[in-house]
């Protein structure tokens, strides 16, 4: 009896010794299963920030093409308005000079077409006839020549067409039209008061 006792006891002892191990066994795998969770929060972390990295780097990208594009425009646009405003300036300029160009030759014009008029060959003498067909033909030919004059200046704008081209006995061409409406501009040569006393004294030396 006191052998059989003997022996349980002994199988108990080993019963403990093998129930330390399998603890301790537990605890490592617990461990590892914590680091190796960890490692992997790591890496997702760092997964993470690649991609958030990426994705800023793509947007800078994006953000740089579209900077890019958006000087290439303005300056591009920047250059066809200057050069736009540039010639629409011009533009306005030569339509405004051609303007008064046009108001001072319609003044003239005026006046030589009342002297003209009033030229009535029918109605003088015969005694008076020869020399008031000559300063009539005076008048005619200086009107003509100033039409010549007028027709050769605007040649080649956009009022070209009321004139038509100059005609061949035009006298000095270009520099005379350039003479001609500088004098104008200038108001030396075709103003509203020189031409009405100037009209005014032709029709009384014509009809005494």
């Amino acid at each position: 009896m006191a052998a059989l006792g003997e022996h349980t006891h002994h199988i108990k002892i080993r019963s403990t010794q093998m129930e330390i191990p399998s603890a301790a066994a537990s605890g490592r795998d617990e461990d590892y299963d914590r680091k190796l969770k960890d490692a992997q929060q790591e890496l997702d972390r760092i997964q993470a920030q690649r991609e958030d990295l990426e994705r800023k780097k793509n947007e800078l990208e994006e953000l740089t093409n579209r900077k890019r594009t958006f000087l290439s425009q303005q300056a591009e646009l920047t250059e066809k308005l200057t050069s736009a405003l540039t010639l629409i300036d011009r533009g306005l300029f030569e339509m405004r000079q051609e303007s008064e160009d046009l108001e001072q030759c319609r003044t003239c014009f005026a006046a030589h077409l009342d002297r003209i008029q009033k030229l009535n060959p029918e109605a003088w003498s015969r005694e008076t006839l020869p020399e008031r067909l000559e300063k009539a033909a005076m008048a005619i030919d200086i009107a003509s020549d100033e039409y010549d004059q007028a027709a050769s200046h605007f040649e080649g704008s956009r009022s070209a067409p009321i004139f038509g081209r100059p005609s061949r006995r035009s006298r000095g061409g270009k520099r005379t039209s350039s003479e001609f409406m500088v004098n104008l501009r200038n108001g030396f040569a075709f103003n509203l008061p020189i031409l009405a006393l100037g009209g005014f004294a032709i029709f009384i030396y014509l009809v005494r």
